[in-house]
């Protein structure tokens, strides 16, 4: 649990450190779409050339990437193999009842696993190298426009925010509770399914306890020091759109259009 990556924030000065936030938002966006167009060997391999230079422009370790795939490990593993024996078409390696191994189940396997490996890698990139602030901020801002519909930017970037910076905290309170619930006995990894199942119980009544206490501790907080909404607010730190990010949005739009005529080849 301790080693979840989601919300957290690696401090650097590299190029992808500089970039505007919502730059890197849309670029994910952008990037998400892309991944769904890579479907060959050649495009999924330019895809995975491309993730693998931007993680080291970002000058991050290997190894948190690789900490925020675990996890996602076990979800990965099951849609790989579910995949693999219920997808049908092309040559049959294994006939067993329903299940069947074909070559066609294989290349789909092979597919999925690299979206979701590819997805991973990149938005880990972004919530390692972009603050929770910036990125709360990037969203409102890009939420903007939709203001005259009645869309609530600033109370949607606020509870982004909040999600962000608080699910480190969570996971350390898991850690901490289910250490405690260790120390009084309670074995984590023993039994079947249901007393696994049932052994999570002492771990989310007082995790959801802790949780709510410190929505009302906050709640309290803000209200003591005068907070009523986004309306005549400023900010300390204000977004600036640079070259760099028009240049960002250009590689990755790039990107897709020679990966779409490829995809069709």
């Amino acid at each position: 649990m301790d080693k979840l990556i989601l919300g957290r924030y690696i401090p650097g000065n590299s190029l992808i450190h500089r970039l505007d936030p919502r730059s890197k938002l849309i670029a994910m966006i952008l990037y998400i779409i892309i991944v769904f167009w890579a479907n060959n060997f050649i495009t999924n391999l330019i895809m995975l050339t491309f993730t693998l230079v931007v993680i080291f422009l970002s000058q991050v370790k290997l190894s948190f990437f690789f900490n925020g795939i675990k996890p996602m490990v076990g979800i990965i593993l099951f849609t790989t193999i579910f995949q693999m024996l219920f997808t049908q078409g092309g040559e049959v390696f294994l006939s067993l009842w329903i299940i069947k191994i074909t070559s066609y189940g294989l290349s789909q396997a092979a597919l999925i696993f690299t979206r979701f490996l590819l997805i991973i890698l990149f938005s880990t990139l972004l919530t390692l190298t972009t603050t929770p602030l910036s990125l709360a901020d990037a969203v409102e801002s890009l939420l903007k426009p939709l203001e005259r519909l009645k869309v609530p930017a600033h109370e949607i970037g606020l509870m982004l925010s909040l999600s962000l910076r608080f699910v480190p905290t969570l996971m350390d309170d898991t850690t901490r509770i289910m250490n405690a619930q260790r120390a009084r006995g309670v074995d984590f990894g023993e039994g079947n399914l249901i007393q696994k199942v049932k052994s999570i119980i002492p771990i989310l009544i007082p995790l959801f306890g802790s949780s709510f206490k410190r929505a009302d501790a906050l709640a309290i907080a803000m209200e003591a020091r005068g907070y009523q909404g986004g309306d005549g607010r400023t900010k300390y730190r204000l977004l600036k759109w640079t070259t760099k990010d028009s240049l960002t949005i250009l590689v990755i739009i790039s990107l897709g259009i020679f990966l779409f005529f490829l995809k069709n080849a």
